[in-house]
């Protein structure tokens, strides 16, 4: 049996996972978790993608090292992982001796084979930041469709690639001005001189989705291929090419060879063989997973990179398309954009692993995690087809019949061989990358085994015919021991916990989904799964808004407007200065000072809500505004006669009116 070695696309040690990312790490992780129950020998391999400019950057801005910041991230990525049941054999980091010694290896055959030549280049350069700008420091409008902000190196929208100098109204990410171009000299992969061997693999029908291929032959490979820029200037956060002081390794080179240096570690910590895995000609089947984003450089690049340097390339390359949200792109401000921290805190991991696997399949179209689909699917299929043929015949077995099962019901042996016949079928879905169709032929046959319970109606016969009743639970409580196999890869929580209630002696295999079930003594029932409530999404998606949320400025802070007047309204207001006689604080009150102002006809006594906001020493003397026509209010420490005028700031400290220069007392205000 030959191996299989299964990667994803390496996180990018910069942020944090979201649910977007998850899509790729859960697809991998069903894969990998279906070829171990199939039998399979099959490890997965990840690591933190770890060079390049922007960890270079952001962790000077932090006042950390790149090395402390790649640790931190590495970190947190893999916590994030954990909780939603991904399970890697090895997660290291591509900052790393043994990437550096693969990578290095590899740069060398590159130029042994005449791959490799320098030449000068003319690249931005940013004047203010005093540094070379690579190509994802770039930005500008696309030369081919003209969409904007697209990066230095490749358009989002039309899938072209570049040279950052060939990108319209460009300009620095880091301060948004304007670069200027200067010449460096730099080091070029001549692709072109590789195209056999990439046409060759391309072409293999096994390595791609035809959709892929179809795309790579029409947009690449009826053309002459583009030499591929391999090194970067000073300041970069990376791998010294061998005689160099200046120059550096793109991170696109070693990144991809981080799968190999992780592969090196996991096999020196295991004492396995890496030739095994990675040499040319090893008996192993690579599956890489990946976005279609980068499918430029895992099809073409990639290839040409292991070819050269003696390794074993990918048996397939899987793509799949982007995430969207209630149909469009993820969007912080409308709180879509869903880090897996914050999914985990409101929300059951198996949740998204069961409706990503009902919307995954082997070609590049887009996914959209519909949030009230998302709601209604989980309840509907997960847990009303699922989950709730478990909890309806556990918790009678074990209410009424000690929670024993005995021999099966002789009418379902029918529906339990038809259930078996589908079983290959499901398998060949999971190989294939149709996680959908697995999940579809799972829930029909959840769904056989809901109706043949509720017809057979054991919780009649419990009384008069409990080994009647015996059989038929035990029959359904087979077919819960068998969908809790199938879909075990995609729920491997709910497996262990179906596991532990039928005190399963070891982990259940593919071999174990035969539908049928020994007498046994099943514990106490635990619920397998709990149902969404749509509430629970709307606080996640408000949480996410809040995190992404601007911090208030005093425009957010002001109340809204009051509705119109007319100029007779405001007519009707006697505004006065006045001068302030005597202040002093109110006994029995926080709150009010008891002011006596002069207003030039007559003096007055006013109660104003003052007291945390002024000395009232301080405002003897002062000249203040007051509303002297409003109606006397009677309180319990006197009548007052007015209301003094005061203005509110962003944190609630009032400040009182008055005029900039003095006034005689009963001055009006108009």
């Amino acid at each position: 049996m030959s191996r299989i070695l299964v990667t994803s696309a390496l996180p990018y040690a910069n942020g944090d996972i979201h649910i977007g990312h998850l899509v790729e790490y859960l697809m991998t992780d069903i894969y990998v978790r279906a070829m171990k129950l199939a039998g399979e020998d099959v490890v997965y391999m990840c690591a933190s993608d770890s060079h390049g400019t922007p960890i270079e950057v952001n962790a000077r801005k932090k006042g950390v090292t790149p090395e402390e910041m790649v640790a931190e991230y590495n970190r947190r990525h893999l916590e994030d992982f954990t909780g939603f049941g991904i399970e890697f054999d090895r997660f290291y980091t591509t900052h790393s001796d043994e990437t550096r010694i693969h990578a290095e290896r590899i740069f060398s055959r590159l130029t042994e084979g005449g791959l490799i030549y320098k030449k000068d280049v003319e690249q931005y350069y940013c004047e203010e930041d005093k540094r070379f700008l690579p190509d994802r420091f770039v930005k500008g409008t696309c030369p081919r469709c003209g969409a904007e902000e697209q990066y230095g190196d490749s358009c989002e929208k039309c899938g072209a690639t570049y040279d950052p100098t060939d990108l319209k109204d460009s300009f620095c990410v880091l301060c948004q001005k304007h670069p200027t171009r200067r010449s460096s000299l730099h080091y070029f992969v001549d692709l072109e001189k590789a195209r056999p061997e990439i046409a060759k693999w391309v072409a293999d029908e096994k390595h791609l989705h035809p959709e892929m291929r179809n795309w790579l032959e029409a947009n690449f490979l009826k053309n002459e291929l583009r030499p591929w820029d391999i090194s970067r200037d000073a300041p970069y956060f990376g791998f010294r090419i061998p005689g160099e002081t200046d120059k550096f390794f793109y991170v696109w080179l070693d990144a991809p060879v981080g799968y190999i240096g992780t592969t090196q570690k996991y096999c020196d910590e295991q004492g396995l063989d890496f030739a095994g895995y990675w040499e040319e000609g090893a008996d192993c089947r690579i599956v890489h997973v990946i976005g279609k984003d980068i499918t430029y450089f895992h099809t073409l690049f990639w290839p040409a990179m292991l070819h050269t340097g003696g390794y074993n390339l990918p048996e397939r390359v899987q793509i799949h398309g982007f995430l969207t949200v209630n149909g469009e792109k993820m969007s912080k401000s409308r709180g879509t954009s869903i880090t897996a921290r914050t999914y985990l805190k409101h929300l059951d991991p198996q949740f998204l692993r069961f409706y990503y696997a009902s919307k995954l399949g082997p070609g590049p179209d887009d996914l959209d995690l519909n949030l009230e689909e998302f709601a209604l699917r989980v309840n509907a299929e997960l847990v009303n087809k699922i989950a709730n043929l478990a909890s309806r015949s556990v918790a009678l077995l074990s209410k009424r019949l000690e929670g024993k099962t005995g021999e099966p019901d002789p009418a379902a042996a029918e529906l339990a061989a038809s259930a078996l016949e589908k079983v290959p079928s499901i398998l060949a879905h999971y190989r294939n990358f149709e996680f959908s169709r697995a999940m579809r032929e799972i829930c029909a046959i959840a769904e056989v085994a809901n109706k043949y319970l509720q017809d057979a109606e054991p919780f009649k016969l419990v009384g008069a015919e409990p080994e009647k009743a015996r059989a038929i639970l035990s029959s359904a409580l087979a077919f819960v021991k068998s969908l809790a196999i199938l879909i075990g890869p995609v729920l491997p929580l709910l497996k262990e916990r179906t596991e532990k209630m039928f005190q399963a002696t070891a982990p259940w295999t593919f071999a174990d989904a035969d539908f049928a079930l020994a007498p046994a003594q099943l514990t106490p029932f635990d619920r397998l799964v709990d149902r969404v409530d749509p509430a629970v999404v709307e606080a996640m998606i408000e949480d996410t808004r809040a995190q992404f949320a601007p911090p208030p400025g005093p425009g957010d802070r002001v109340t809204p407007f009051k509705e119109i007047i007319e100029i007779d309204d405001f007519g009707k207001l006697d505004l006065r200065v006045a001068t302030v006689l005597t202040a002093i604080k109110v006994e029995g009150s926080d709150k009010l000072l008891q002011v006596t102002v002069d207003l030039g006809r007559e003096k007055r006594n006013i109660f104003a809500g003052l007291a945390a906001h002024i000395d009232p020493a301080t405002l003897v003397g002062r000249q203040v505004v007051v509303l002297a026509n409003l109606k006397p209010r009677k309180m319990r420490f006197g009548v007052s006669e007015g209301m003094i005028l005061a203005a509110e700031d962003i944190d609630g400290k009032l400040s009182i009116l008055g005029p900039v220069a003095e006034l005689f007392p009963g001055a009006t205000i108009s």
